[in-house]
């Protein structure tokens, strides 16, 4: 089973698994359709500061094709790369986005990390899904004045991964990123 992908080329419906490559290159290369466009966009704002953990995060939607994200945190930013195809009659055919948002770790008010456990007939628990979030000093987006309904939200980072989508790799790498963000919120920067 594929999916049409950008420039019409043919994508695999189960993505190859990034969780064992512990660089970001290798795991970029490894798990994004567009890996150099991905890696240029952050390497312009890293510019050699140290990689110390990272999420990915990639799925197919039916109307605007693929969806791709790469978080990093070098211990006072996030730094996010987001690319998305372009839904059709938008703009010309095989046409993406390239985002990037800055993130200063300094933002963060709450890191929140639940886990589902499963418990098998012999005792043995696993994780078969994980939810993190970042809750932000910042505001959602909102609608303007009187459609706005209750107080205004922060703004929140958030990631998921189960079993089917992403495997036990993954989960587990990015539990591994929220305990990584979650140990250098709230401390002072050098």
């Amino acid at each position: 089973m594929s999916r049409p992908g950008f420039g019409g080329g043919e994508l695999p419906a189960v993505f190859p698994d990034w969780s064992p490559y512990q660089d970001l290159e290798s795991a970029a290369r490894a798990y994004l359709r567009d890996p150099d466009i991905a890696l240029e966009a952050l390497g312009g704002v890293l510019r050699g500061a140290s990689v110390l953990g990272f999420t990915l995060e990639r799925f197919v939607n039916e109307v605007n094709g693929v969806w791709q994200e790469v978080v990093v945190c070098d211990g006072s930013r996030l730094v996010l790369w987001h690319g998305e195809d372009v839904p059709p009659g938008e703009g010309p055919p095989g046409s993406m986005t390239s985002s990037l948002r800055v993130v200063p770790v300094s933002t963060v008010t709450e890191v929140g990390c639940r886990r589902r456990l499963t418990r098998a007939e012999n005792g043995e628990v696993r994780v078969d899904s994980i939810d993190v979030y970042l809750l932000l000093t910042s505001l959602d987006e909102a609608p303007p004045g009187d459609e706005m309904v209750g107080a205004p939200r922060h703004d929140a980072l958030r990631f998921g991964k189960t079993l089917d989508d992403g495997g036990a790799g993954q989960i587990a790498r990015l539990e591994e990123f929220a305990r990584l963000v979650a140990s250098v919120v709230g401390r002072p920067l050098l």
